[in-house]
């Protein structure tokens, strides 16, 4: 049974996910085990759009889990468990940024892509997706990280300027400012319309 929530402010919170939650407070690890189970793939692929490498990202990945854990009774049952575990997430990447020593990376150098399930395509749409995805992981790698959460949790998860707001605790004036001056950015690498064409790209392989 997939138990994920429909995303969205209004959503209606799925019950399943809520007797997981309260379980797990009452110490049935195997409860938490199926949120982390249901979750992974999206907390994993924010923190590997964020690190930009795929052993940091596990790291940052399970360091989430754990600290949702650990916080589960300070947990809002009318809030997305989804969006409550990405702010975790999130947040934890950006600190790990902020205390990485800044490394500005070419976005023509050579970076891991994520691997994601396909049904035996041509390996010329192999070729072109990969590229695509080192492309794009280049672009998010040269944003300060505050501007690359933002955008991620845009374009990514289509998550709204008011749920943004909400994960990265800030007002969604800032977040709708963060969103513009990256996309300005990325647009003075590509020009406007590669950079809305590789927006749009992400989309479609989000992974989430």
């Amino acid at each position: 049974m997939d138990a994920q929530e429909t995303q969205g402010a209004g959503a209606q919170q799925d019950p399943v996910i809520l007797d997981w939650v309260q379980a797990a407070i009452n110490g049935d690890q195997d409860a938490f085990a199926e949120l982390v189970y249901t979750y992974q793939d999206a907390v994993y692929n924010l923190c590997y759009r964020m690190l930009s490498d795929h052993v940091e990202a596990e790291d940052a990945a399970q360091e989430a889990f754990l600290r949702a854990y650990l916080n589960l009774r300070r947990y809002d049952p009318g809030r997305s468990f989804k969006t409550w575990v990405l702010s975790i997430a999130s947040n934890h990447c950006i600190d790990r940024l902020r205390r990485r020593r800044m490394q500005y990376v070419s976005i023509d150098d050579p970076l891991p892509s994520l691997t994601l399930s396909t049904n035996e395509p041509e390996p010329e749409d192999v070729t072109i997706f990969h590229e695509q995805s080192r492309r794009i992981q280049g672009l998010l790698s040269e944003l300060a990280p505050d501007y690359r959460a933002a955008i991620i949790l845009r374009y990514w998860y289509d998550y709204s300027y008011l749920e943004i707001a909400d994960i990265l605790d800030t007002t969604e004036s800032a977040i709708k400012s963060r969103l513009f001056r990256a996309r300005q950015m990325i647009a003075d690498k590509l020009g406007d319309e590669a950079a809305e064409a590789v927006l749009s790209h992400s989309r479609l392989t989000q992974g989430a």
